[in-house]
């Protein structure tokens, strides 16, 4: 709906707006949880910074093992494995999607997420409105003061020029030289 003025009506523009922000939350603050053993293993290993012994260790298996889920010779993890593939993986993650064993928490972790990202939201959205208050406000005297200082240099390099300003020429010469 579009006033006879061309301008939206605050609410939907307020709408418009948290929506926006809730888009862009999701795609900053979640990413989609690797669903497959071999996907995870290949994920791990380069945190594990490419090495088969590290990444083995840490998921209490054998170096043959993490080879075989690489190598995609092996698909479906035992128990023990799996939980250790999905925990490892989720601790790497920070903003994973939920896994199925959290979904009923994704609701309420879910709008957390969102309410803290819109908070961060309005207050970069806070902290520019008031930059462009003081910069409305104080403009106008910080291009007087620039353009006095730029006059007063300008004055001072035409006396240095035309030799009225002795002692700062020679200072200048001395300068450009030793330069």
């Amino acid at each position: 709906m579009i006033d006879s003025d061309h301008t939206q009506p605050p609410a939907l523009r307020r709408n418009r707006v948290l929506d926006a922000l809730k888009r862009a939350e999701r795609k900053v603050f979640t990413r989609p949880a690797l669903k497959s053993a071999k996907a995870q293993m290949e994920f791990l290993y380069t945190r594990a910074k490419q090495s088969t012994k590290a990444l083995a260790e840490q998921l209490g298996v054998s170096p043959r093992t993490v080879q075989r889920y690489r190598a995609g010779q092996q698909t479906k993890p035992q128990k023990k494995l799996r939980a250790a593939l999905v925990e490892e993986t989720d601790a790497a993650v920070p903003g994973a999607q939920a896994t199925a064993e959290s979904e009923d928490l994704g609701q309420t972790a879910g709008t957390v997420e969102f309410l803290r990202g819109a908070c961060a939201a309005l207050l970069v959205l806070g902290l520019s409105a008031s930059v462009r208050s003081l910069y409305a406000q104080y403009a106008t005297s910080v291009a007087d003061f620039t353009r006095t200082q730029a006059d007063s240099i300008r004055d001072d390099a035409i006396e240095i020029w035309q030799g009225h300003a002795v002692l700062a020429s020679v200072t200048v010469t001395i300068a450009g030289i030793a330069w």
